[in-house]
């Protein structure tokens, strides 16, 4: 019996979408505290007095990442074996949001502030630590929340009424 020794695209596959080898656990751990680097990153640079001190440190700190998952998009198109399932999937969609506002800053100037959207890469998390399993009780949950939806409307609809009221009674109260 001959053994096929895998293609180093192969091998990269099973690091970057793999989490029961051992490399892919750390890719996907480094990625995560990259992803948390970058939201923090971009957080502290829409804090004024922050963000005007360190605007020049920023925007290369955010070029940089922009490229690392720029070139991580790009491998994960490269070794899926169907690209174009990978780029019309969830994950999909998820990495190009990610690195979009970067290069429509260019364009569009005030649209890198909504590179927060990267905290969803986050999700990926559920994958690492397995808790898609958990997949089909969050169904459980969502077809309860469906058939209650009547029930929560006039609820929220009740509380609102309230608060509106107590709000105009404080107000007359108080004398404006």
């Amino acid at each position: 019996m001959v053994k096929k020794t895998k293609t180093f695209r192969e091998k990269l596959h099973t690091v970057v979408f793999g989490t029961d080898s051992k490399l892919g656990r750390r890719f996907d751990l480094l990625l995560l505290w990259v992803i948390l680097f970058s939201v923090f990153v971009v957080m502290m640079e829409s804090i004024p007095e922050i963000g005007s001190i360190f605007a020049t440190p920023f925007f290369v700190i955010e070029w940089i990442l922009t490229i690392v998952f720029t070139i991580e998009y790009l491998v994960r198109i490269w070794i899926s074996p169907k690209r174009f399932k990978y780029l019309f999937s969830f994950w999909g969609f998820i990495d190009l949001i990610s690195i979009l506002p970067t290069y429509l800053s260019l364009f569009l100037p005030g649209y890198h502030y909504i590179l927060i959207v990267r905290i969803f890469r986050l999700m990926r998390i559920f994958r690492i630590l397995k808790l898609v399993r958990f997949n089909r009780e969050s169904q459980v949950l969502v077809t309860a929340i469906k058939s209650s939806l009547y029930k929560i409307s006039i609820f929220l609809l009740a509380v609102l009424v309230i608060v509106t009221f107590l709000g105009t009674l404080m107000y007359v109260v108080e004398g404006g």
